[in-house]
């Protein structure tokens, strides 16, 4: 059987990317890996913690053991990892955490699935693997850094991150095409842009605004609002990330984008409009160090080598969205008690 090793699959790319996988395939098993810190939820995966086709294991991916007892126990094949310290705002108050999350755990899997797929694993200069064997990174467009008024980033672009959490996918990234040209060990890495759809932890954008919207409280929008980002429905992710399973090119990079540029403050009328409410809910807040100004995707390579591209309209998408939280608002109410309010009150709060 075809054993998928998805580390973070409780959080919110991981969880719609488990149950696409389980939805499309009915031959292959998926072993989720996850911390469950603040982001990790398994409410989100209450609907396939049944089936006979998935495992969860409770661990950390810096934990060489529990790695290596999964590759072990599970006869793991592919690595899709998504498990990182993923939010801005957290790694600019504690970048120690992402540095080690991010990068020490992207090691420590990659050199578990180097040993546990080498034919000669005592060898260290073996190049040679099990037939189909693949390890995916699922990277982040920030690694690119910023953009000005025109252009888009490709797969050549400079990296040139700007805050600690891009710091340090970026520097993971780097580990793993490293291990790529070194050992030979079979990787691809996808960047994708902004994320939304069910599912999604709300201090990100869109949920936080429909969580803001439904409370009636204030919406928290940084600087002017006119930051830009490229919009992707997380199930064109998770069929963008198949894709390069099955079909990606050893070796390589694919930029995954969405096609919908819009300004922060754009979406967020949009939410308001959406929900009900108006403008008046719009707070102005501090603008966070380094924020980056524009990010858009060139998705070429993926659609014109791949034949991938996203399904989603944003349009479609955002009602679909906007609809998820509204028929979900327990979900939300249990994943924004406790430690998210006090987050909450000292990233907004204080602005």
């Amino acid at each position: 059987m075809h054993t998928i090793l998805v580390t973070g699959g409780a959080g919110f790319i991981g969880s719609n990317f488990v149950h696409y996988m389980l939805n499309t395939y009915p031959d292959i098993r998926i072993v989720n890996l996850d911390a469950l810190t603040y982001a990790g939820n398994l409410e989100n995966l209450r609907d396939v913690e049944s089936d006979a086709h998935y495992v969860f294991v409770k661990g950390d991916v810096r934990d060489k053991e529990t790695v290596d007892r999964i590759f072990e126990n599970y006869g793991i094949d592919t690595v899709v990892h998504f498990a990182a310290e993923s939010h801005v705002d957290r790694s600019i108050t504690h970048p120690e955490v992402f540095l080690s999350t991010n990068i020490l755990g992207t090691g420590v899997l990659l050199d578990s699935a180097k040993r546990h797929w080498s034919l000669r694993p005592d060898d260290k200069y073996c190049r040679e693997y099990q037939d189909g064997v693949k390890y995916l990174q699922v990277s982040t467009d920030e690694v690119y850094g910023a953009l000005g008024k025109t252009g888009m980033f490709t797969e050549t672009s400079p990296l040139s991150p700007n805050s600690p959490y891009s710091a340090s996918k970026t520097s993971a990234d780097l580990i793993v095409r490293a291990y790529g040209e070194t050992y030979g060990l079979p990787v691809n890495i996808t960047r994708c842009s902004n994320n939304y759809g069910p599912y999604q932890f709300p201090e990100k954008l869109i949920p936080l605004m429909i969580h803001n919207c439904v409370q009636n409280i204030p919406l928290p929008v940084y600087g002017d609002g006119m930051q830009i980002r490229d919009w992707l429905h997380v199930s064109d992710h998770c069929s963008a990330i198949d894709t390069v399973l099955q079909k990606g090119r050893i070796g390589e990079v694919y930029n995954i984008g969405g096609n919908n540029e819009k300004a922060n403050i754009e979406i967020v009328r949009l939410i308001l409009h959406a929900t009900g409410k108006d403008e008046s809910l719009i707070r102005y807040v501090k603008d966070r160090p380094g924020h980056d100004r524009r990010y858009a995707i060139d998705n070429t390579k993926i659609t014109t080598e791949l034949g991938w591209t996203p399904k989603y309209t944003f349009e479609q998408g955002m009602a679909d969205t906007v609809q998820w939280y509204l028929n979900n608002t327990a979900w939300v109410e249990h994943v924004v008690s406790g430690a998210y309010q006090n987050y909450y009150k000292e990233m907004y709060e204080k602005a």
